[in-house]
């Protein structure tokens, strides 16, 4: 089994219409992505894993879609117009940039190799700004909004009062959010425009005790259970002094081994009742919460996990990613998706165009489409086809052939084992369905 790396990724994203650069055709644009007909299905797929997973097998958390743009006192309050900066030099050769806190400033640039170019560190904010209304002054500055969790917290009271929810209960998110990054690298995993999926847990203060370690706990088994991650691939780190924010009682983050390396997928954070009372602090509005049982009034504390949607794609595509060395000396590559992930569900194939196959396969496609993502697929010999879908992860693949024509049967391919059996047409829908449902990655 070869090493997985970056490169790999990136030349099948493009190959396969996972993942393209944005604006290529005009020579790209650094930080921005497109992602094409396979690559959003994927996306789509693990967002609505996880929305099910937070809002509908959870009875005490509900849904949220704010604003991409906010009140600029929103920043103000959060603390991101002072304090969301990043410290940055530039090469006085070449004028590449670069993050202070990751190079060494008394080596060479890595760029142009010129030692001692590099100017003083600097802050840098990672707001967009940009303009509301006809006039472009102060006045009309806002923003970009850089994270979603701003939109849960300001919307507090307006949840609380129109759902009929109790603390404790959670606000969840999913949606785009914006960061001027000094260095965009590592393909989508760091990029200036990204999706995240956040869900905002209210407990009352103290209790934020059980909460935590519970959401840790939860957030870690989504990965392997519902993702289908390869466990050793996914680890705990949690924040330092150096690392914990002021406000947090405490911080962990899921890392995940990425081709670069070890590297953050989800914070679950215990972020005490910093949020609302600093929105209370500066909106002039009540944000605490009466108890209906026990009539006392408290701001919520807040439990917090907070994944990257984008970043889940790159750990998918790297989790999955493999090339074997086949018996008769082949290279096959394989996404080793879960089913409930993977872009395609079923590939349906004729062995040949002629004699009615293609016929009965193209009506076999359309109805197995009511259950599964479906491919249809007739060009090439039937063992490259099987190559193409192993490619771009489907997990079954039907072949009708001149049998099927005389017993209603057709023969079912399964990814990881390349195992081929007979099945009925007829319980085509159940085997697909009862294969995901046991579904262990070979």
């Amino acid at each position: 089994m070869s090493e997985v790396t970056m490169d790999k990724i990136v030349s099948l994203c493009r190959r396969r219409g996972f993942i393209f650069q944005s604006s290529e055709i005009y020579g790209g644009l650094n930080g921005a992505y497109d992602y094409g007909p396979l690559g959003v299905q994927l996306k789509n797929n693990i967002r609505d894993i996880w929305w099910k997973e937070m809002t509908q097998l959870h009875d005490n958390i509900v849904g949220l879609d704010a604003s991409i743009l906010m009140h600029p006192k929103v920043w103000e309050a959060s603390g991101h117009v002072s304090n969301f900066t990043d410290p940055m030099v530039d090469c006085k050769q070449c004028k590449s940039r670069f993050r202070a806190d990751q190079i060494d400033l008394n080596a060479a640039c890595p760029v142009c190799g010129t030692k001692g170019s590099f100017t003083a560190p600097r802050n840098f904010n990672l707001m967009f700004a940009t303009h509301i209304g006809a006039d472009i002054d102060a006045a009309s500055t806002i923003y970009l909004r850089p994270e979603t969790a701003q939109g849960i917290y300001v919307e507090f009271k307006n949840v609380v009062a129109s759902s009929r929810v109790k603390v404790p209960f959670g606000i969840a998110q999913v949606g785009k959010s914006f960061r001027n990054e000094i260095t965009t690298k590592n393909f989508i995993f760091r990029s200036c425009e990204f999706e995240q999926m956040e869900m905002q847990f209210f407990c009352k203060p103290g209790t934020d005790e059980k909460w935590f370690p519970y959401w840790r706990e939860q957030r870690m088994k989504f990965y392997i259970d519902r993702i289908g991650i390869v466990p050793d691939h996914l680890r705990w780190h949690q924040h330092g002094p150096d690392e914990l924010a002021f406000y947090a009682k405490d911080a962990y983050d899921i890392q995940f081994l990425f081709p670069m390396g070890w590297q953050e997928l989800e914070g679950v954070h215990s972020r005490t009742d910093y949020d609302l009372t600093q929105h209370q602090k500066f909106s002039g509005k009540e944000m605490g919460y009466l108890d209906p049982e026990t009539n006392e009034r408290y701001i919520p504390y807040v439990v917090e996990t907070s994944a990257g949607l984008t970043r889940n794609v790159l750990m998918a595509l790297s989790d999955a990613y493999e090339e074997q060395t086949l018996a008769d000396g082949d290279v096959r590559t394989v996404l080793h998706f879960h089913p409930n992930v993977a872009p395609v569900t079923v590939a349906v194939l004729p062995l040949v165009k002629k004699d009615g196959l293609a016929e009965y396969a193209e009506k076999l496609e359309h109805e197995l489409r009511e259950d599964f993502a479906t491919d249809y697929d007739q060009g090439g010999a039937i063992g490259r086809r099987y190559r193409r879908q192993d490619e771009i992860g489907t997990p079954y693949c039907v072949t009708v052939d001149y049998d099927t024509l005389q017993d209603n049967t057709v023969t079912l391919r399964f990814r990881d084992s390349m195992e081929q059996v007979r099945v009925q047409v007829s319980e085509l829908v159940s085997t697909i369905r009862k294969a995901t449902k046991e579904y262990k990655r070979v």
